[in-house]
């Protein structure tokens, strides 16, 4: 008797367990057809098809490029000192690799991203100080030479006063490698072979034209 309710109990329970299991299916179905995305136009999903979301620089908030610090102040003293390194060699690295003839769009978006980090440096105190140099020496973008100019005379101002050395900004890339002197031997020997498969195609012409006057004695 005690065996048969037990059975009863466990038909009972795996009834109840079946409708509940298909319930929830059926439920979560009806929801998920809301949630898929229709198809796009001509065959493109959502995630192949163009974002219509744009940034709109020109209708910045007037204060957003020299608002206050983010960051509170960094207490941490190796923190900051690793951090600093770490930011001046990215800085030094990106107007480097600067075009040498900058486009007005090109030119703009370097100098909204330095008055951009003049407020979000992780330090804030630090952010502060790079925001008063700001006030006083705004970013030069006309070319490489001059941004990269530009930031060394930065640099060597905090230098001064946190009391570092002083960098000679005609050698400031044998200190802050960018990758460019790779570039540069690449181009130049590019070159080099383009002009020596010139000479040599001058050479055969030339040993051309002497055979044919020999030929002809």
């Amino acid at each position: 008797m005690a065996r048969r309710q037990h059975l009863t109990a466990s038909l009972l329970l795996a009834v109840l367990l079946f409708f509940s299991i298909s319930y929830l299916f059926s439920g979560s179905t009806g929801h998920d057809v809301d949630r898929i995305p229709a198809r796009e136009p001509h065959g493109e999903s959502p995630a192949e098809s163009k974002s219509e979301f744009k940034v709109d620089l020109g209708g910045m908030p007037a204060g957003l490029l020299d608002g206050e610090s983010i960051a509170p102040k960094l207490e941490n003293a190796t923190l900051k000192a690793e951090l600093g390194r770490a930011t001046w060699k990215f800085m030094h690295t990106m107007v480097a690799r600067f075009p040498e003839e900058p486009s007005p769009e090109e030119r703009k978006t370097l100098e909204t991203f330095i008055y951009l980090f003049g407020r979000l440096y992780p330090c804030g105190d630090c952010a502060k100080h790079f925001r008063a140099l700001l006030s006083k020496y705004p970013p030069q973008t006309s070319s490489r030479n001059a941004a990269a100019g530009w930031l060394c005379f930065m640099h060597n101002l905090v230098n001064e006063r946190l009391k570092k050395p002083i960098f000679d900004c005609n050698n400031i890339g044998d200190f802050y490698d960018c990758g460019c002197g790779d570039e540069d031997k690449a181009t130049k020997k590019k070159k080099e072979e383009e002009e020596g498969g010139k000479a040599g195609e001058g050479d055969k012409k030339e040993g051309a034209k002497v055979e044919a006057e020999l030929a002809k004695e």
